[in-house]
């Protein structure tokens, strides 16, 4: 373990621990089969035990800690074949996600998406891959929340939170870079002419995309 860490205290406190630990094991400073000790991590965040256990929980709901009974805490390890079979569903939830933004989206909406799309070709120029990373989840989120469906919002958010750590290794590769954002751009122009069915396929297509490109490098 580093040394000790701070957690913001403006959200609840298990919260804010969770979050910090899915950053940890999102950018594999927490690497998959990572022992997570109770009492050295409670030391590292300046934390108790006892709002670390619930933040743990909480990460073992999202699939990215495996607790064990007597055993305690490990960051989770996905299989290839798990990986590719979460994929596929994301890329069903997120392809009629596209369906029904391209029907609900406000035009405010859909500006902050173009927005956020502009930022994201600023990132990619600059090569900062956290930016980069952070832009296009806010790029896929978005279209899930102009969707206007909460159950849709619900499945899609747990999802995704266990494919967080698979996809930010991917976005090491600087190759990949490039075709996310042509897909990224004609997503964007699909939106726009609210094209739903060619928005939902678009989607579905970039999402398996990234399983393809991808598997090859997985853990």
């Amino acid at each position: 373990m580093s040394d000790r860490e701070s957690i913001p205290l403006q959200a609840p406190l298990s919260d804010a621990i969770s979050d910090r630990l899915r950053d940890l094991i999102v950018t594999d400073e927490l690497a998959p089969g990572t022992p997570l000790r109770e009492r050295a991590l409670a030391e590292r965040l300046g934390v108790s035990r006892t709002p670390l256990r619930d933040a743990l929980k909480a990460l073992a709901a999202d699939g990215l800690v495996t607790l064990t009974p007597n055993r305690g805490a490990v960051v989770a390890r996905l299989s290839p074949a798990m990986i590719a079979e979460k994929l596929g569903i994301l890329a069903v939830l997120e392809g009629y996600a596209g369906e029904c933004a391209a029907a609900h989206a406000t035009e405010a909406e859909i500006a902050e998406i173009c927005a956020l799309q502009h930022e994201l070709l600023a990132a990619f120029a600059r090569r900062d891959r956290a930016a980069y990373f952070r832009l296009n989840q806010a790029i896929h989120l978005a279209l899930v929340d102009a969707a206007r469906n909460s159950t849709l919002k619900g499945l899609h958010a747990q999802l995704n939170r266990q494919l967080y750590p698979f996809r930010w290794r991917g976005s090491d590769d600087l190759s990949l870079w490039q075709t996310a954002i042509d897909e990224h751009a004609v997503l964007v122009a699909l939106l726009l002419k609210r094209d739903g069915a060619g928005l939902a396929a678009a989607l579905r297509a970039h999402v398996g995309s990234t399983w393809r490109q991808l598997s090859a490098g997985t853990p």
